[in-house]
């Protein structure tokens, strides 16, 4: 299904129809090969889709399971662990840890999981997950019409944007087993531009 028409906010963003499904401890929503279905974007102009896993302020830990084209949920997060942004994935991509490349999309509203937005790349974020490498790409909807653009570069996010951000991941698996994440820094859309193209050759030779 494609949101459009002048009413709705958002007609970049696009859903598939799915199927709620429980399959043992899990809640599993039955959806399409994204890796099939869409490019990683129209990288050379800082542009990329990416797959939303968990809307911003969400405590369900969604996770894409790419075998059986499903969401599946993995567990609840305790309340205080909040997502601090949309949490997704750029299709046609692999990253370091095996799964596709992380994105945080900042936008006014949560999206749903399932959701495929064209989104415009701003930084990366360079993280450790258990000494393995997670970067998260940084980015926004490619077309806001409701602040005319006005998120350009990780600096319009600001600086309590981005601590907090850094703290979420510092800190987010300590009740399980403390110092086992460590944020490196933030960098540029020439950065991250360069993680993507890394994460889709290594795809590629999957």
């Amino acid at each position: 299904m494609r949101f459009v028409g002048q009413g709705h906010p958002y007609p970049q963003y696009t859903i598939s129809s799915f199927l709620l499904v429980c399959a043992g401890d899990s809640i599993l929503f039955s959806m399409a090969d994204y890796n099939k279905l869409y490019t990683p974007g129209d990288l050379e102009n800082l542009k990329i889709n990416t797959v939303i896993e968990i809307p911003e302020k969400s405590i369900l830990k969604i996770e894409y399971n790419r075998d059986k084209g499903t969401f599946e949920l993995d567990r609840v997060e305790p309340a205080i662990f909040a997502k601090p942004a949309n949490y997704g994935f750029i299709p046609g991509t692999r990253d370091d840890d095996g799964d596709e490349l992380d994105t945080l999309v900042v936008s006014p509203e949560p999206i749903p999981t399932g959701v495929v937005v064209q989104a415009k790349i701003l930084g990366v974020l360079n993280f450790e997950d258990e000494e393995e490498k997670d970067h998260k790409i940084i980015c926004v909807p490619a077309d806001d019409r409701d602040s005319g653009n006005r998120i350009q570069s990780l600096d319009d996010l600001g600086e309590q944007w981005k601590n907090k951000v850094e703290y979420h991941f510092n800190t987010y698996k300590d009740l399980k087993k403390r110092g086992t994440t460590k944020v490196l820094g933030y960098g540029g859309p020439e950065e991250a531009l360069a993680v993507i193209k890394e994460c889709v050759e290594r795809y590629s030779k999957q």
